[in-house]
């Protein structure tokens, strides 16, 4: 079980601190996915105003992140959820996507969707979004149906 050494703060996704993160993350998206089923946005893609982006600290040390990005008014899209490799198994990624979930509920949104690969890279991914209530749905906002993504949803 993780201590209070674990803090979960909103950040800049420009952060000095945080290649590691994008560069794992980046290696993961990229690992058994075709290039054109990659929907991940880099850093700076991040960093506007229609995403709130956050990090996960371990006595500092960024060793996860999470963002949602606003889709209209009621619905927003969680993206770039990634814990370091050599964090996980400590419940972690629950922290990070029940976190997202508390933050999107208190900005008013009342559905939260994302998008997964369907390759073994994500399946434990797809079994923590399963286990947290989100179930699989048609493709939203701007995705189309590629048979190399899974569309899930959460009515909060």
């Amino acid at each position: 079980m993780t201590g209070m050494s674990i803090t979960i703060t909103e950040e800049s996704p420009v952060g000095t601190d945080l290649g590691l993160l994008f560069e794992r993350h980046t290696a993961d998206m990229h690992a058994d996915t075709p290039p054109e089923s990659i929907h991940m946005m880099d850093a700076s893609e991040l960093a506007i105003p229609a995403v709130r982006f956050f990090v996960m600290r371990d006595v500092g040390m960024p060793v996860g992140m999470g963002a949602f990005k606003r889709i209209d008014d009621t619905h927003a899209e969680i993206k770039s959820m990634h814990v370091l490799s050599e964090m996980r198994g400590r419940g972690l990624s629950r922290r990070m996507l029940d976190h997202l979930v508390d933050e999107a509920r208190v900005m008013g949104y009342r559905r939260l969707s994302l998008e997964t690969g369907v390759q073994p890279t994500f399946i434990a991914a797809r079994a923590l979004y399963a286990k947290a209530g989100f179930t699989e749905c048609p493709p939203f906002e701007g995705y189309w149906d590629d048979p190399n993504s899974v569309f899930m949803t959460k009515m909060l």
